[in-house]
């Protein structure tokens, strides 16, 4: 009898690991979107299985592009090579396949061509190999293969079912990645196709107004739209000030970055300045977490400041060093926050008034737009 033969108790120890490795697996696929680390991991975690000395992984793409993934890459990239070049023929025949293989003795196998440093690990120690085929829909895409340490008594139905097991969860990730990917590119595109409708909605040419005094206003659009100058737009109520603002931020170099609308009459004091700097938790009654301002939602875009002749004095000043410094603090915080934005302002109150009365303060930094025909 032979003592070294595997008990029943010897089974159920080893089925209790495999699914602690498949549980361990799983967590890592579940967890992250970035495919080829998160395929690396699982090549790593399959090699910690105490019947596992390594494991590889090779994708191919549609052009029989391959990418090799190996459990202990670590030992440098001519090791790397070693391991995939004797295991070519194995994994290329489970490729055209589409049939899992497992080889008891390696030393023993034909197709199994060691060289240089594997030659002599395989003479010390003599290995195993499971390849399964990984499939995505009905094609083999990927091949995954690892030695097991020599034992003549392994179950190989056992071991084939388990890494069977282990290729549909890769099989799942891969899928689930192209998905993902496929919606972000859909997502970029729509983004794209929405920026060039707007983009075209707010051109020049499809504001209406053809008087002289409409076509000096179109000039001087014209000339700060290009430019980061903070810009002050005036007229009555109804004569198109926002539509102009959009128009200045469309035809931009800023036109790809966000365009945020804050109306400084909608809200009371207590209030517009949580909305334009943001806020930290607890730093007011209500505030129950940290919330950002629209200067910081606005980063690397334009910030369209309605109804600026409305703004309290209190804020006004903080207005101004965002102007003049380019940062603030959020409400309730003390550090101080950088910010990329370019500032369109719109009134119809007469600033000048204002300013002479002591109302309002004087930005120098502020290229006003002719104040638009009613």
């Amino acid at each position: 009898m032979n003592s070294d033969a595997a008990t029943p108790q010897d089974y159920a120890s080893a089925d209790v690991r495999r699914l602690s490795t498949l549980l361990e697996i799983s967590r890592n696929l579940v967890d992250t979107l970035h495919l080829r680390d998160s395929l690396l991991e699982v090549l790593v975690i399959l090699a910690q299985h105490p019947s596992v000395s390594r494991a590889t992984l090779t994708l191919f793409d549609q052009q029989q592009e391959t990418t090799k993934l190996n459990s202990d890459n670590e030992k440098g990239a001519e090791w790397a090579e070693e391991v995939f070049l004797a295991e070519k023929p194995i994994r290329d025949r489970v490729f055209e396949s589409g049939r899992p293989v497992a080889l008891p003795r390696l030393s023993q196998e034909p197709l199994f061509r060691p060289l240089g440093k594997r030659k002599k690990e395989l003479r010390a120690n003599d290995k195993s190999l499971v390849c399964v085929p990984v499939f995505v829909g009905n094609q083999t895409e990927a091949v995954l293969c690892a030695e097991l340490h020599y034992r003549p008594d392994r179950d190989y139905d056992r071991a084939l079912k388990f890494f069977k097991v282990v290729s549909t969860m890769i099989s799942q990730a891969i899928k689930l990645n192209r998905l993902v990917e496929a919606e972000r590119q859909l997502l970029l595109e729509e983004n794209l196709h929405l920026r060039q409708e707007l983009k075209e909605r707010y051109d020049f040419s499809n504001i209406i107004g053809n008087s002289r005094g409409m076509q000096e206003v179109y000039q001087q659009v014209t000339q700060v739209a290009r430019t980061n100058t903070t810009v002050l737009i005036r007229g009555e109520s109804g004569t198109g000030k926002e539509l102009i603002a959009h128009a200045i931020h469309y035809n931009s170099l800023r036109s790809r970055k966000p365009f945020i609308r804050v109306s400084c009459a909608a809200l009371p004091e207590t209030l517009i300045e949580s909305e334009r700097f943001g806020q930290e938790k607890g730093s007011f009654a209500g505030a129950h977490a940290q919330k950002k301002g629209r200067f910081e939602m606005a980063e690397g875009g334009t910030i369209f400041l309605d109804e600026i002749g409305e703004l309290a004095p209190s804020l006004q000043v903080k207005l101004l060093r965002v102007l003049q410094e380019r940062e603030f603090e959020r409400v309730g915080g003390s550090e101080t926050i950088g910010v990329n934005v370019r500032v369109i302002t719109a009134t119809n109150k007469d600033l000048e008034q204002a300013i002479q009365a002591g109302s309002f303060r004087e930005a120098a930094t502020v290229v006003r737009v002719r104040r638009l025909p009613k």
